[in-house]
């Protein structure tokens, strides 16, 4: 019987390995066979699909609370714009059938109807998998700070280069277009800005900061409809505050990497020190050990 499920493993494996590369082939060709809009209009509405309420009841997604709450505010922070609900009940169900499945390997085991290297992988792979579904409120703030890091550099060019306009008569979304060649990271909600600015602006400024989701964004965009009410220069003086606030948090983020690293590569340095004791040293530990038991037996 054992051998009958490790040929079936066998196989099945196989089997997925083969279906895991058509389907890349697959994708492969239609990125670059197929047409881009039809993509775009295929998947056009596919972060506005809601899981159907009996769902979120299951696993108790269906009301506000502090993980809900907290996860809205990651996702949007991290520009993932995805239901928190969906996110939230999606992890809340791994964590609950990964270790099932773990545990259920183990039995497979046990009962001998897996091997021991196939066993322990699948354990190894569903802890792996529960842990970083576990660990995503801190993987999520990590992406957060390197997002918000990202935005608050392009916003201090962005307004440094809107202070040079100081004084001149070209209008508000012509310096702010100027400006679009400078951005990277928040270029493409900043062209959907400009493109809908004489749509309607403030509606327009609500939608960028609802894209970027971060403090930096919502100061952005506070700033720019000050200066399309009125460009006094309390308005200016204000904005060359906020480029030294951000400047000096970019400064005091960068110390803070610099010293991560610095650890780091301190813990990494003692990597070749264990394999230099473990090579070298560790023979002629043993080698003494057998010299000092023959000479006391």
């Amino acid at each position: 019987m054992s051998e009958y499920m490790n040929s079936l493993m066998f196989g099945l494996s196989w089997l997925f390995q083969f279906a895991l590369l058509f389907g890349g082939v697959y994708a492969v060709m239609r990125l670059f066979i197929a047409p881009s809009n039809r993509w775009r209009i295929h998947l056009r509405g596919w972060r506005k699909r809601q899981a159907p309420l009996w769902w979120h009841k299951l696993w108790r997604t269906d009301r506000e609370s502090v993980s809900l709450q907290e996860r809205r505010m990651l996702l949007a922070g991290c520009g993932i714009r995805y239901s928190p609900e969906s996110y939230l009940s999606i992890r809340r169900c791994l964590q609950t059938m990964l270790p099932l499945a773990a545990i259920f390997a183990y039995l497979l085991q046990a009962w001998g109807q897996l091997s021991a290297l196939v066993g322990w992988n699948a354990m190894l792979v569903f802890a792996s998998i529960t842990v970083v579904v576990t660990a995503d409120r801190s993987l999520l703030q990590a992406i957060r700070r390197y997002r918000t890091d990202r935005i608050r550099r392009e916003i201090v060019v962005v307004i440094s280069q809107m202070l040079y306009y100081t004084g001149s008569r070209l209008h508000l979304h012509g310096k702010l277009m100027k400006c679009l060649s400078l951005t990277r990271h928040i270029r493409h909600e900043m062209g959907l800005l400009l493109n809908e600015w004489y749509h309607d602006a403030d509606a327009a400024l609500k939608r960028f900061k609802e894209r970027l989701g971060t403090d930096e964004a919502y100061g952005f965009a506070e700033c720019v409809r000050s200066l399309r009410l009125s460009e006094s220069d309390e308005i200016y003086d204000m904005m060359r505050e906020i480029v030294r606030d951000y400047k000096a948090q970019i400064e005091l983020a960068k110390e803070s990497r610099k010293e991560t690293t610095s650890y780091l590569l301190f813990v990494l340095a003692g990597v070749p020190i264990l394999y230099t004791f473990q090579i070298f040293l560790y023979p002629w530990v043993q080698e003494a050990a057998k010299l000092f038991d023959a000479l006391n037996p």
